[in-house]
């Protein structure tokens, strides 16, 4: 497949020997004629002149657009913009303002701004910095860089004179995302007047702990951040270096690039390459069109927005610290492709692949909704054309998205089919690192990509994230299981196409390394390593799933549908399975190999693994993350087959050096961890099991079982454990050593935090442990 993708993307890449070159330089004239010795100034100007195959080439520079720039259908034939030779070129969203500043007070400065624009971002030294907020920006806090559950305290509000124009930011209560609110004002009894909240399409109260406010004067009290008075036209600003500097940038556009033309009339043979974007305009409070039932509201737009294009392709560019979404591929469009670009400090997603949801045969838009069967659509497939099919996104490397909206992710894809997403590296993620919203209509092949730090800010979610919902699907599983009972033929009409998920590398530390959720229905996934969340299938149908290696984890089923033709074979997993109202397995959970005959007798005992075995899968090199298995391991016998271990992620040399690497977990022996002299690393801190009677008679133990803490630090200490605190039940779980506490984790870590009984100084205690 990669050779086959790299001949797909060479096809084409140059420019006809015919092409018209035009010349564009910061310093040019639009008068000019684009010639080397006698450039435009402006890429619009470059545009204006219809042509035949156009290569327009930019000079060094930082290009400020007064306005997005749109290409049309019908102006070329094929249309190129480039650096000139390796020329560094920057398409600024913002805008260049020259500042006079005087000292204001306490350290702050303030200017008067030219005119009354409005913009939400400043950058200095293109650093985009903070407005004026509570909490203040900490870069090593989890959520939105800093959460506080007084962010809303009537107290605190009561100090703002002004909070007409300010926002609200906070998770979601049960961490599914993100909700942004404007501030409008105060009513008669001093409490906020709010708009917005509709980021989420499954609603609920904002998160009471984590909570931020920001753009208020009355919180402009730390280095970088800044505020903007628009009445008085005056900007205030907190320099992190003593005096602000003579220049910034602002933020002015959302979108920089348009690429348009219609199913009927598209617009092909586009490429942009080699350019740096930024500046651009936050669009959170954009983010308002619902995804079909997926948990999704989405802008539909990005810094590059293709709609109605064919052939189009965006390669080794650079999209930093930008304010949404950085490439958008909306409704139609066909055979375009995203390669080698470095994608990194987004305000939303890198790479959005949605469709037309008035392609989409019955939808529906909201989880809690459902069609009888007499009302459905029963006619397979799309309804138009309006949707992404075929297009690539390629070696690119993707980090640091969703700084400001939550549900948001390195790679999405919503109502599009065959979508191919190979040797991306992605990490540092709100939320998912790769996410499919629908079934609608499948034939999507992800592989070699390398997906991790994911799921950092939410919950209930994995490294790779999947919905089905569709057109069968129900909230009410009752009515489900007996409609896709009586008419199976139901299941696929939307998922018509096989997705592919092989040879990745995912972890994903608050949740699953692949959770397929929600009828997601209709995967191949094979020749995958997850390094620490293991797999999740909930409902749905025919998943095949063979050949994984799930380190330090499990299978994770999920109350599954009767005959629902999932397979689970010749995987390695390395803890018992982890079952929810699993009643009927089906005959294809087989021949896998168990870390223990407990594991393995476990499983029996539900009926399943009657050819699988128990035993040390003896890794070549588990150390360095080469999990392929030595010609003596068992898991031969069994018909696994290894799989390189060095394929993973971008391929191009500049990215390979720059991106990071996944920590890679030592295998944890369940076994050992259940003897009396067993320790082990948990959360941040070090445990160890009680070890006979005199450790039960020091600590007041009620028998020689339970883990102490020896040390404290990470997430135990902020939970509020002490070292030599003793514990004995987790989730409502037994603890009787650190396997059983390991074990609890590895299946309750999606939700972001246990309870836990301990005995301290002799006395019981309940505790919460924050899981992230």
């Amino acid at each position: 497949m990669y050779k086959l993708i790299c001949c797909l993307l060479l096809a084409g890449l140059t420019a006809g020997a015919q092409s018209v070159v035009r010349t564009v330089s910061p310093s040019g004239n639009d008068a000019n004629p684009g010639t080397p010795g006698r450039p435009m100034k402006t890429l619009a100007a470059a545009l204006q002149k219809k042509g035949g195959d156009v290569v327009i080439q930019l000079r060094e520079g930082t290009y400020y657009l007064p306005e997005t720039v749109e290409i049309r259908a019908g102006q070329f034939s094929s249309l190129t913009i480039r650096p000139y030779e390796k020329e560094n070129v920057t398409l600024s969203a913002g805008r260049l303002l020259t500042l006079r500043w005087k000292p204001f007070r306490d350290g702050i400065f303030q200017a008067e701004l030219p005119d009354d624009v409005p913009f939400e971002r400043l950058y200095v030294d293109e650093r985009s910095e903070p407005l004026a907020r509570y909490p203040n920006e900490d870069p090593q806090a989890r959520v939105f860089g800093g959460t506080a559950a007084d962010a809303l305290a009537p107290e605190r509000v009561a100090r703002w004179q002004h909070p007409a124009g300010g926002y609200v930011h906070g998770l979601h209560a049960g961490e599914w995302g993100g909700f942004h609110y404007r501030i409008t004002g105060k009513d008669e009894k001093g409490g906020l007047q709010l708009d917005g909240g509709w980021q989420n399409n499954r609603p609920a109260p904002l998160h009471k702990q984590h909570r931020m406010v920001e753009n208020i004067f009355e919180e402009l009290d730390a280095p970088g951040e800044w505020f903007a008075d628009r009445q008085k036209r005056i900007l205030y600003y907190f320099p992190r270096k003593g005096t602000p500097p003579a220049t910034v940038v602002v933020s002015r556009l959302k979108n920089t690039l348009e690429l348009k033309g219609t199913p009927a009339r598209p617009l092909r043979n586009v490429a942009v390459e080699g350019i740096r974007f930024a500046h651009n305009e936050r669009t959170f409070m954009e983010t308002k069109e619902p995804l079909l039932r997926s948990d999704w509201t989405i802008y539909r737009g990005g810094v590059v927005t293709l709609e109605g294009t064919e052939n189009c392709r965006i390669s080794r560019c650079e999209f930093a610290a930008v304010g949404g979404n950085a490439v958008f591929l909306s409704k139609y469009n066909r055979n375009d492709t995203i390669r080698s670009c470095h994608i990194h400090h987004t305000g939303a997603s890198a790479i959005a692949f949605v469709g037309d949801s008035a392609a989409v045969r019955s939808p529906l838009f909201r989880y809690e909704h459902s069609q009888p069967y007499a009302a459905l659509d029963r006619t397979p497939g799309p309804k138009s054309n309006a949707y992404p099919k075929g297009c690539v996104a390629f070696d690119n490397l993707i980090h640091h998205v969703g700084q400001m909206e939550k549900q948001a992710t390195g790679v999405q894809i919503e109502m599009a089919e065959g979508i191919v997403v190979s040797h991306n590296t992605i990490y540092h993620t709100p939320r998912a690192g790769i996410n499919i919203g629908d079934g609608a209509w499948g034939g999507h092949i992800l592989e070699h990509n390398d997906v991790f730090e994911t799921v950092l800010e939410t919950g209930d979610h994995g490294a790779f994230n999947s919905w089905g919902r569709d057109r069968y699907w129900s909230p009410n599983r009752r009515y489900m299981d007996s409609l896709a009972a009586a008419h199976p033929e139901l299941i696929l009409l939307d998922a018509q196409h096989q997705t592919v998920i092989r040879y990745n590398r995912f972890r994903c530390d608050h949740g699953w390394d692949v959770d397929l959720d929600d009828g997601s229905s209709n995967y191949y996934i094979h020749h995958n390593v997850c390094l620490n969340g293991g797999l999740k299938l909930r409902e749905g149908f025919y998943r095949k799933v063979e050949n994984n290696v799930l380190v330090n984890n499990s299978f994770h089923p999920h109350v599954w549908f009767r005959n629902s033709g999932d397979r689970f074979e010749r995987n390695i997993v390395m803890k018992p399975y982890f079952p929810i109202q699993v009643d009927d397995w089906g005959p294809h959970i087989d021949f896998n190999l168990f870390p223990d005959t407990s594991a393995l007798a476990a499983a029996r005992q539900s009926g399943t693994d009657a050819h699988s075995a128990a035993g040390d899968p003896q890794f070549v090199a588990a150390a360095t993350g080469d999990y392929r298995v030595k010609d003596t391991s068992p898991a031969l016998a069994l018909g696994f087959r290894n799989f390189p271990m060095d394929d993973f992620g971008v391929v191009s040399a500049d990215l390979k050096k720059m991106a990071a690497k996944p920590a890679i977990p030592q295998p944890i022996s369940m076994q050992s961890l259940a003897s009396r002299s067993a320790r082990a690393a948990f959360l941040g801190g070090k445990v160890k099991n009680v070890e006979g009677l005199g450790e039960r008679s020091a600590y007041g133990l009620p028998d020689e079982t339970g883990v102490i803490v020896v040390e404290t630090g990470g997430l135990l200490a902020t939970s509020g454990i002490l070292a030599k605190d003793v514990i004995r039940s987790a989730d409502g779980q037994p603890v009787k050593t650190c396997a059983d506490l390991l074990n609890v984790y590895q299946a309750s870590n999606w939700k972001g935090h246990i309870g836990v009984d301990i005995i301290r100084n002799q006395q019981p205690l309940k505790l919460t442990l924050q899981l992230k």
